[in-house]
C-alpha cells in the first residue's frame, strides 16, 4: 500500500469508526468522507458520482456487471475475449455466453467479435490490459463494432491492469462500464469498484440495506475506500513520470537478459503493453523450476502457466494466442511498480541469468 494510502484510511479504523448509513453526528462524518471519496473516483474515471458503485474486489465488480446488467433468462448474451481473466472468462462460460478468439498479440479478433453481437447482446466485456502480458486493447476499435452491431449492450471493460499505466477518463469515455481493484494501484486489499453509466440498469446482486443506490447492498468498508481513493489520486497524478520511469526500467530488464540469456524472448512486442508487465518466454527451461530458483533467490515473480495433476500446462492466454506448447513451458511474468528500482531490476538481471545457467546444465532436477 502507498504511504498516504494507509494515512488516510487509519482514523477510519479508530476514531471515525461509524456506519455511513446512520443518522447520529459520527455516522453523518462517515457519510461526508464516504461522498468525498466517491466524488475523487469519480472525478478521476471520468464518471459522475452516481455511477460508481464500490464493491469488495474486482472479481465482484465483474460479476455484478456480467450478471446484473443481463437478463435472468436461461441463455445469456454476454460476450468476452478468450484472453479474459478468469473473473470475466468463468461467469460467461457458465452463463453460456460467447467466447471470442484473440490474435497471436492477444488482442480480441474484430471480425469474430462483430460476427457474434446482435439485437439480444445484453453485455460485452473486454480487457483493457491483459493481466499476463500486458497486451493493451484497441478499447475505440471495439466500441465502434459493439455501437453499430449491438448498440442495446453494455459495453464493459475490465481495467483492473489498467490504472497505473492508462488515462482511466480515456478509458470511461469509449464503455459504458468499467471494474478496478485497489491493490493494483496500492489501496487495500478488499475493495473494488464498479463504474456504470446511468442509462443502464443493474440488478443487485446483494440485496438488503439498499445501500450504493440499491445496487449493491452491505456496509461499506469506510477506511478502505477512503485508502482507496487516496491512492487512486496519487497514482494518476504520477502517471506521466511513472509511466516514463517504469518503462525505462522494463527496457534495462529485457535488453541485459536477452543479451545474456540465448532463447529468451518477450511473448509480444513491448511497444503493444502497458510498461508496469513483461512477459518472456525462456527456451529450455520449465516455468516451474525457474521460479522455484528464482523465489530462492528473492525474486518474486510469476508464470503464465497452472500446475495441474504435476504437469504444467499452458495459460489459456498462451493458448489462445496459439504460443507453442513448448515455448509455453518457459514462460515468466515479470511486473513493475511505483516501488521498482533501477537496482531490482540488475539483481532480477544476475538471479535470472544463474537461474536458467543451473538448469540448463541439469544442476536442478525435477
Amino acid at each position: 500500500m502507498r504511504a498516504s494510502a494507509i494515512a488516510a484510511m487509519t482514523p477510519y479504523l479508530d476514531s471515525c469508526f461509524a456506519n455511513p448509513s446512520g443518522s447520529h453526528r459520527f455516522a453523518r462524518q462517515a457519510r461526508k468522507a464516504l461522498d468525498e471519496a466517491r466524488d475523487l473516483v469519480a472525478e478521476l474515471c471520468g464518471v459522475k458520482p452516481g455511477e460508481v458503485i464500490f464493491t469488495s474486489c474486482g472479481t465482484e465488480s465483474d460479476t455484478t456487471v456480467l450478471v446484473g446488467a443481463s437478463t435472468e433468462a436461461a441463455h445469456r448474451a454476454v460476450v468476452c475475449s478468450a484472453a479474459e481473466h478468469h473473473a470475466i472468462l468463468d461467469p460467461v462460460e457458465h452463463l453460456g455466453g460467447h467466447v471470442v478468439g484473440v490474435d497471436c498479440t492477444g488482442h480480441i479478433d474484430l471480425e469474430a467479435l462483430s460476427a457474434v453481437l446482435d439485437d439480444r447482446t445484453e453485455v460485452v466485456s473486454v480487457m483493457a490490459v491483459n493481466n499476463e502480458v500486458g497486451r493493451i486493447t484497441d478499447l475505440a476499435a471495439v466500441a465502434r463494432i459493439v455501437r453499430k452491431s449491438a448498440p442495446q449492450a453494455v459495453l464493459h471493460c475490465d481495467a483492473v491492469q489498467a490504472a497505473c499505466w492508462q488515462d482511466l477518463r480515456h478509458i470511461t469515455s469509449h464503455v459504458d462500464a468499467i471494474s478496478l481493484s485497489a491493490h493494483k494501484f496500492g489501496g487495500p486489499k478488499g475493495v473494488g469498484i464498479l463504474t456504470l453509466a446511468d442509462r443502464h440498469t443493474l440488478r443487485p446482486m446483494l440485496r438488503g440495506g439498499g445501500q450504493e443506490r440499491d445496487r449493491r447492498s452491505g456496509t461499506q468498508n469506510l477506511a478502505g475506500i477512503v485508502a482507496t481513493a487516496e491512492a487512486l489520486r496519487v497514482t494518476v497524478d504520477e502517471q506521466p513520470k511513472e509511466l516514463a520511469r517504469v518503462a525505462a526500467l522494463r527496457h534495462r530488464l529485457l535488453t541485459s537478459a536477452a543479451a545474456r540469456i540465448d532463447g529468451l524472448t518477450a511473448t509480444i512486442d513491448t511497444e503493444s503493453s502497458v510498461p508496469g508487465i513483461l512477459h518472456l518466454c525462456v527456451e529450455g527451461v520449465e516455468s516451474e523450476s525457474l521460479l522455484f530458483l528464482l523465489d530462492q533467490a528473492g525474486v518474486c515473480a510469476s508464470a503464465a502457466s497452472a500446475c495441474a495433476s504435476g504437469a504444467m500446462e499452458p495459460s489459456h492466454v498462451l493458448a489462445a494466442m496459439g504460443v507453442p506448447t513448448d515455448r509455453a513451458r518457459g514462460a515468466l511474468r515479470l511486473s513493475f511498480g511505483y516501488t521498482t528500482t533501477e537496482d531490482d531490476i540488475d539483481r532480477t538481471v544476475e538471479v535470472l541469468v544463474e537461474s536458467v545457467s543451473r538448469l540448463r546444465s541439469h544442476e536442478v532436477r525435477r
